[in-house]
């Protein structure tokens, strides 16, 4: 097979091509390697490549399966993780200077379970410094692969444009306010934010303890559940990952959208979003119902206090993180970062307890639409392909920031799970995204649904020129 019919298959597709030994993971990982060597040094998405221990992971999982001893659906397949979580013995940054020569000992739990479930690591991946919203002044964004100028997202960037540009199979980010949602959506690639607590956060350097969610990126929604599968359950070491067994994804998801009710609060979503988005929004209600699922029409519970508190509690959790090295290395912070400290240190116990009554009042708002539906259908974000220039102050930005958070942070203040997919194109040819948020550990819904939609769709097989 020719590389160039290789670096862009689904996780699955190449999963089943090594496990049923057609072509070596050696092979495989030796041309994913290639491929970064061309094209990183234009992109920028990686921070450090693990090529020799890649090339070691993939001659031992060959021999595995050549014994007839397959662990699963990652087996063998190239993926890449974000920089934040833990590798042991590689340096793991956190898109932050002053971590740059941290080399921890151990492997974070999604780290190891990857490695479990015989996937083999091709390296770390670039983000935001501390997993906020900008890069550190010193650290240049990865670039984009669909155009330049494009924002390549915030802050799982490096794992976004590393998908989609078919350097890696799939990749491993984080989500606190919308940071698996934006790169997927900027990059058009598929984004699974689990529900929090469905992953483990141990090894992970915390942004905000509290809204932190680990998930995949990848270029199918079947990918994204088999990664999922492969980090989800239960952690010895992490007492907030949750004890619900973790379902088999990928045999639910044939099931697809027939008898589902999917809601949609068209004030709060078509009325307050560009007309690219507004069509693949539309396009996308269409979709549904053909496959079977009633769509109804539903009131969201006001998000525009939930989106102005999350900056504030986000803040405060962040200063908790950082109280080791802020303010003491201070003037080693970007501004970004640096202000979102400083505003999470001048806040009393008395602010922070506001915003958690009101957070707990929205949660409890949005537990409540399941009772009438099993799905919501909303933008991933309110405008199509921004701009870097557009989004280069989202950290300082006020009214920026609440505006691409609309979608996104209501649901990390609530726990609840969402899927990214491509739904369409702007008139440049640039992804456009659509989001299904579930209720809480229904992940096996999201599969579903994003599985049935990229059925009957091709926007998600679309690729970067």
């Amino acid at each position: 097979m020719a590389d160039s019919d290789l670096h862009y298959l689904e996780l699955l597709e190449v999963g089943r091509l090594i496990q049923t030994r057609a072509i070596s993971s050696e092979e495989v990982t030796k041309a994913q390697l290639a491929r970064i060597e061309e094209k990183e040094p234009a992109l920028g998405s990686f921070v450090t490549l693990m090529a020799e221990q890649a090339l070691s992971d993939a001659r031992r999982a060959d021999q595995e399966m050549a014994a007839g001893n397959a662990r699963g659906p990652l087996h063998g397949v190239p993926v890449a993780v974000k920089d934040l979580l833990w590798t042991a013995g590689v340096p793991t940054g956190h898109g932050m200077p002053i971590h740059k020569d941290f080399r921890p000992k151990e492997d974070a739990t999604t780290v190891r379970r990857l490695r479990e479930a015989g996937a083999v690591i091709l390296g770390k991946l670039q983000q935001t410094e501390g997993a906020f919203a900008d890069h550190h002044p010193q650290v240049k964004a990865p670039r984009n692969p669909w155009g330049q100028g494009l924002w390549s997202g915030a802050s799982s960037s490096g794992s976004g444009v590393a998908t989609a540009a078919g350097l890696c199979f799939g990749s491993l980010g984080t989500d606190t306010g919308g940071s698996i949602r934006f790169p997927s959506a900027a990059n058009g690639i598929t984004g699974l934010k689990p529900t929090w607590g469905r992953v483990s956060r141990y090894g992970a350097f915390e942004l905000a303890a509290s809204l932190d969610h680990i998930g995949p990126m990848t270029r199918s929604a079947a990918d994204a559940g088999a990664m999922l599968a492969a980090i989800a359950g239960a952690d010895v070491l992490d007492p907030t990952a949750s004890q619900i067994p973790v379902p088999d994804y990928l045999s639910l998801m044939t099931r697809g959208l027939k008898g589902l009710r999917v809601g949609v609060a068209r004030a709060w979503t078509v009325d307050f979003v560009d007309e690219p988005t507004r069509k693949a929004l539309l396009e996308a209600m269409q979709v549904v119902q053909s496959l079977g699922a009633e769509l109804k029409d539903i009131s969201m519970p006001d998000t525009t206090q939930t989106v102005a508190d999350w900056v504030p509690l986000c803040a405060v959790e962040t200063a908790v993180a950082h109280a080791d090295t802020f303010p003491a290395r201070k003037a080693e912070y970007g501004p970004g970062l640096s202000g979102l400290i400083e505003l999470g240190r001048s806040m009393s116990a008395m602010d922070y307890q506001r915003l958690a009554l009101r957070r707990a009042d929205f949660t409890g708002r949005v537990n409540a639409l399941w009772q009438d539906v099993d799905l919501l259908l909303i933008p991933a974000m309110p405008f199509a392909a921004p701009t870097h220039a557009m989004m280069a102050t989202l950290g300082e930005d006020a009214a920026l920031l609440a505006g691409a958070l609309r979608y996104t942070c209501p649901f990390d203040s609530s726990g609840s799970p969402t899927l990214t997919l491509p739904g369409g194109v702007n008139p440049e040819g640039i992804p456009v995204a659509i989001q299904f948020v579930a209720p809480n550990f229904e992940e096996s819904l999201l599969v579903r649904a994003g599985w049935a939609f990229q059925r009957a769709t091709h926007w998600h097989r679309q690729h970067p020129r």
